[in-house]
């Protein structure tokens, strides 16, 4: 089968084309044929290792010291039709149209992969009937994320929702699941995404690089730092008095500062990874049927043009996914 490899820690060019054994699922697996994957910030950050060194450390003591050997393809979801299943698989049978998250193993930039049925860390759902392949590939990471952190805010009706870095991924399923919660909606973002954010529902589009949000003298009850550039002070003075701030993407010296600010404050200060649990799955793909959420695609790439995706990823002007067709 064709795949792209991981073949170094460095920039796009270290993603090459190959030709390489299909995979045979295992009792409990099942092997999907694989029609899209996305391209997302994650990806390419675990391609060059742009960590902070607390976390590149474990990363490529788990990948591999030199090279990547654990490994060798990326891509954190997928969608596609399954081929055949293991024989003690209960959940899913041949011509089934799957989506979901990989194992740490990751995967994606492939034609075809093997995931368990169940596990704590791939998931995996019946596809969306309203949506096509390349639409619920991009679920899985980006909605799961936006999911857990609004669901650690407890949001209800009429609060105020910022969301800074809201074009993205995880930003545009963010406004939209805050909406579906009836807040009232900021979204952050560059001019040039602002009309589409609009489109999504947000009552408020702030172009940051012409407005700093945290100077405007609004508070907010939810503060969903997706990129995570933002003052951390500033931030936690835009919130009310029992406000929470979400940090998507913190540094390290953000992680230390909320420790210290739960000791000597009433606002909460919640960071760290979204958790993967299939029943969340299932319950975006229920919004989604009920035409409740949405995707956004940028653009599209053929699997042979990886490291072109991840090129314009990087860019930082990606408008909601980029898709990766196969």
């Amino acid at each position: 089968m064709k795949a792209i490899l991981w073949t170094q820690y460095g920039p796009p060019e270290v993603l090459q084309t190959a030709e390489i054994d299909k995979p045979v699922p295992k009792y409990n697996e099942v092997l999907i044929r694989i029609c899209a994957s996305t391209a997302t910030a994650g990806d390419c950050e675990m391609r060059s290792l742009n960590f902070p060194l607390f976390l590149r450390i474990p990363l490529r003591m788990y990948a591999g010291i030199r090279r990547p050997k654990r490994i060798t393809i990326l891509g954190q979801e997928l969608a596609g039709e399954i081929e055949s299943v293991g024989k003690e698989v209960s959940l899913f049978k041949v011509g089934d149209r799957v989506f979901g998250a990989t194992d740490p193993s990751m995967g994606g930039y492939a034609e075809y992969k093997c995931l368990p049925e169940e596990s704590k860390e791939a998931l995996l759902a019946i596809k969306p009937d309203n949506m096509c392949c390349e639409e619920a590939a991009t679920i899985p990471v980006g909605g799961l994320e936006a999911l857990h952190f609004l669901s650690m805010a407890n949001i209800s009706a009429a609060q105020k929702v910022l969301i800074n870095g809201a074009g993205g991924s995880i930003g545009t399923y963010a406004v939209q699941l805050a909406k579906n919660l009836q807040a009232e909606v900021t979204a952050v973002d560059s001019e040039e995404k602002l009309e589409m954010l609009r489109s999504l529902g947000a009552d408020h589009v702030i172009d940051y690089t012409t407005e700093e949000f945290t100077s405007s003298g609004e508070t907010y009850d939810v503060i969903f730092d997706v990129v995570g550039n933002s003052s951390y002070t500033r931030c936690m003075k835009s919130l009310t008095k029992r406000g929470v701030y979400l940090l998507a993407n913190p540094k390290i010296s953000k992680m230390l500062r909320a420790a210290l600010s739960s000791l000597t404050s009433r606002k909460k200060v919640i960071f760290g990874t979204g958790r993967r649990k299939r029943t969340d799955l299932v319950f975006l793909k229920e919004l989604i049927e009920a035409g409740k959420l949405k995707t956004v695609i940028d653009r599209r790439y053929p699997l042979e043009q990886v490291a072109e995706a991840h090129r314009y990823v990087e860019t930082g002007k990606k408008k909601g996914n980029v898709i990766i067709t196969i």
